[in-house]
């Protein structure tokens, strides 16, 4: 019974040293890297919201590869929205600018979801308001559904008082891309700046 008692501590011992090696190697970088801790949702590995192609306001068709290199950050929207749109181009913009010289490595996209009135030259004005550099996509009705499917985004036309005054629901996030152009986090709607820019600069620095 002793000899028993013996070799089982042994063993024991053996494999608490094992987890105590194991978990220094992890320490010390030889091990699976944590997760970065985003304030989103983490999408890392998700097998949708990964492409778009749709043209741009000049008539150019545009992909995540054409942004490869900078934390790209889309958002569906419509030019006529009340509150969420403006509210979530602008706090992307101050973000941008509390980059400093990382914003510029930063690029917003604003996919419409109301092609019928979001004409180019209204969508490059209104995101010119926010930030020049912020690019419109403008597809068919069509391409657009397409790609919210993409995405899982939703967005249904609500009527309004007259057949120009509708309004349109939609979802109300954000999608950050790495700097490889993969989906990395699910931005909420309502977060505010700080969390946004946490996100953006954990991808910038390679997270």
């Amino acid at each position: 019974m002793i000899v028993r008692r013996s070799l089982g501590l042994a063993a024991l011992g053996a494999a608490l040293s094992a987890t105590l090696l194991l978990t220094g190697c992890d320490k010390l970088g030889f091990g699976s890297a944590p997760k970065p801790a985003f304030q989103g949702v983490d999408l890392t590995g998700a097998n949708y919201a990964r492409s778009f192609i749709l043209p741009d306001i000049d008539g150019r068709m545009r992909t995540l590869q054409d942004f490869k290199g900078k934390v790209v950050v889309v958002f569906f929207g419509y030019t006529q929205c009340p509150d969420v749109c403006p509210t979530t181009m602008q706090e992307l913009a101050e973000v941008k600018k509390a980059l400093g010289p990382d914003g510029e490595r930063v690029q917003g996209i604003f996919i419409t979801v109301d092609p019928q009135r979001d004409r180019p030259e209204l969508l490059k004005v209104y995101l010119s308001s926010f930030d020049p550099s912020f690019v419109a996509l403008r597809g068919s009705e069509e391409q657009i559904r397409e790609t919210a499917k993409e995405f899982k985004v939703y967005y249904t036309q609500k009527p309004g008082s007259t057949p120009d005054t509708y309004t349109v629901d939609h979802t109300a996030a954000s999608f950050l891309f790495d700097p490889e152009g993969r989906v990395r986090v699910y931005a909420r709607y309502g977060g505010g700046t700080q969390p946004l820019m946490s996100d953006i600069k954990l991808l910038l620095a390679g997270q």
